[in-house]
């Protein structure tokens, strides 16, 4: 065991993650289903995901802010948890679009604020050895599985009415796993550190780039995180066949996490990126041609490695490194406000436009669209040698 092995609390660190991400693998697949079936529209479900969303524009940046300023991050990932739990409980009662809309838009605000400083603490914990975060980040992908699985057999049974109780206690539970986590031991300062966000990004025209390939990534990946469930439902696919197609793509990611440390020395970060970026345009152009051939939606799942395993990975990774550590707060929250929050919330808010305007599969012919100009952008703007 190496000296980081040995203090790093690595335990801890996984189970937020393992809380976290189950949580998401309930609610992504499922709350589309459970809305639709307490009589919203998709374009009213669409814009619902969007106030999800674009709570995530505005909240990591202020959290961000007070958690770099404060210098004291679990503080604000404990307080933002539990504020975030006992304000989606109102969910159980929203049965009008604005009431299911300021909810979702108030219990993202304090939601989206715990995950980009969560993947601080964990790099500032991993100092020296930060090639292991896939190794903690894939309990995240193993709690995903373990929901949107047994919840999806669970309901080709039952009803969805069980839904927001379910997720309520998983809220709970990321409350209760970060009172566990300790904070990460100071990172030594140095002069050039002293730089403010606007510096660092002036500085790094490469950023940028990354912001944006990000940005049309998650605009992509709207209709499927809005979408995907009852999308494959008018093709008569199963809930619980359905649910095993969502942890296929997370088993895919899983693997990825696991060789990825082999695989960022020996392809280089550059690489990896661009050709994950390919790849998910290939994705979506299988889900939106040939959603009924099994065996090509058996492959899309499977690229979910590549859209958003590597993606991510990717991005975290370069954040981390091109960030000073005063800004490495500020850093993550802006990945994840102007990807997962902007490009989330237009993503979702297009979709259902798309969905009811065209027709269900122009979603995922758009996302198709988006992928390609992003992969475009990283080929010819990202530097060679990251």
């Amino acid at each position: 065991m190496t000296t980081v092995e040995g203090r790093l609390p690595w335990r801890r660190l996984s189970a937020f993650y393992l809380f976290y991400f189950a949580a998401l693998g309930a609610l992504l697949p499922y709350w589309s289903v459970y809305l639709k079936g307490i009589g919203f529209s998709e374009a009213v479900i669409g814009q619902a995901m969007a106030a999800l969303m674009v709570s995530k524009v505005v909240a990591p940046n202020v959290w961000g802010w007070l958690a770099d300023r404060r210098g004291r991050r679990m503080g604000v990932i404990r307080f933002a948890s539990l504020a975030g739990a006992l304000l989606f409980s109102f969910a159980l009662w929203a049965r009008e679009a604005w009431q299911i809309g300021l909810v979702m838009l108030a219990f993202g605000f304090f939601w989206h604020a715990s995950l980009p400083q969560f993947e601080a603490v964990t790099m500032s914990h991993l100092r020296g050895a930060e090639q292991r975060y896939a190794r903690i980040r894939l309990w995240g992908s193993i709690g995903f599985i373990l929901t949107v699985a047994g919840l999806g057999w669970w309901y080709q049974r039952h009803s969805l009415d069980s839904l927001p109780f379910i997720l309520l206690l998983l809220y709970v539970g990321i409350w209760l796993t970060s009172l566990l986590v300790p904070e990460p031991p100071p990172t030594p300062v140095h002069e050039s550190d002293g730089e403010s966000l606007r510096q660092v990004l002036r500085g790094r025209p490469e950023i940028v780039v990354l912001l944006v390939a990000c940005f049309l990534v998650q605009v992509g990946h709207g209709p499927y995180y809005t979408f995907f469930t009852l999308y494959l439902e008018r093709f008569d696919y199963g809930r619980g066949f359905i649910g095993a197609l969502w942890a296929l793509g997370v088993v895919a990611e899983i693997g990825l996490f696991l060789w990825l440390p082999r695989l960022m020395p020996r392809l280089g970060v550059r690489l990896l990126f661009v050709a994950a970026l390919a790849l998910t345009t290939g994705r979506w152009l299988l889900i939106a041609m040939l959603p009924q051939n099994l065996p090509l939606l058996l492959l899309a799942q499977l690229l979910h490695a590549a859209s958003f395993g590597v993606v991510h990975a990717v991005a975290i990774h370069l954040i981390h490194r091109w960030f000073t550590p005063r800004t490495h707060g500020r850093g993550q929250a802006l990945y994840s406000s102007l990807s997962f929050g902007a490009g989330g919330a237009f993503g979702s808010y297009l979709a259902g436009v798309l969905w009811d305007g065209v027709n269900p599969e122009a979603t995922f012919v758009m996302s198709a669209v988006v992928s390609g100009i992003a992969w475009l952008l990283a080929w010819r703007w990202l530097p060679r040698r990251i």
